[in-house]
């Protein structure tokens, strides 16, 4: 249990199921693959380096729990720092305050999404990302480049949040080998995952799939922009 060569296949199934939503403020200036050299980035986000929020439900307990002491693998903040140039100066705030924002960076990886929950304890009405997730985009995207990392189980609500973002990734729950996240955000492996399911603008089109008379997705069934590795 947990050898190489299964962290590898796990590594590998990460890298093939990310899905590129966004790349660039513009087609012609996208934003991915980030440089592995740059003089300093941020990283930031309630899941940026946190194994349990990574795994989800159903991983040793239950219902899951957020924190790095739930299972043995990579964060996707151990896994940037893996990667990178070791010259690039990393970062890390779960919540930067103004003090933090007010430095200058190359660009940003802003890691938020979901709290683990199995069955009808993540049943949700609003599907929001939780709180200080969205703040959390806001602020950083504001200040430097931006790419967002959403970790969670389902489509949530990004419409509002968009606009802001330089580049936007589906991480769904990648597990424990959150080096999968870097190998593909720095462009050691292209982006090829598609969309699943439908992505919606907002829960009052719930429920809305392909063919329905009125379906106006914020990404339809099987988006997903592709990068080269």
């Amino acid at each position: 249990l947990g050898k190489q060569e299964h962290r590898d296949l796990a590594r590998e199934a990460v890298r093939k199921s990310l899905v590129l939503l966004k790349n660039g403020k513009s087609k012609y200036s996208p934003l991915l693959p980030l440089p592995k050299k740059a003089g300093k980035i941020l990283v930031a986000g309630s899941h940026a380096d946190n194994l349990g929020n990574q795994c989800g439900g159903w991983t040793i307990t239950w219902q899951g729990q957020p924190g790095n002491n739930v299972t043995a693998g990579t964060t996707i903040l151990e896994g940037i720092k893996a990667t990178i140039d070791p010259s690039t100066q990393v970062v890390y705030s779960e919540n930067p305050d103004s003090t933090v924002l007010a430095d200058k960076y190359d660009y940003a990886v802003v890691v938020v999404g979901e709290p683990p929950y199995a069955e009808t304890f993540g049943d949700n009405l609003n599907l929001t990302i939780p709180a200080p997730g969205p703040s959390v985009i806001q602020s950083v995207c504001k200040v430097t480049k931006c790419v967002v990392v959403l970790i969670s189980g389902r489509p949530l609500v990004v419409e509002p949040y968009l606009s802001d973002m330089d580049a936007f990734v589906a991480a769904w729950l990648p597990g424990s080998e959150g080096q999968g996240v870097a190998d593909v955000l720095f462009g050691d492996y292209g982006f090829t995952g598609k969309l699943a399911r439908t992505w919606f603008k907002s829960v009052d089109q719930l429920p809305m799939n392909v063919g329905d008379k009125h379906y106006d997705p914020l990404f339809p069934f099987g988006f997903g922009l592709t990068t080269k590795g």
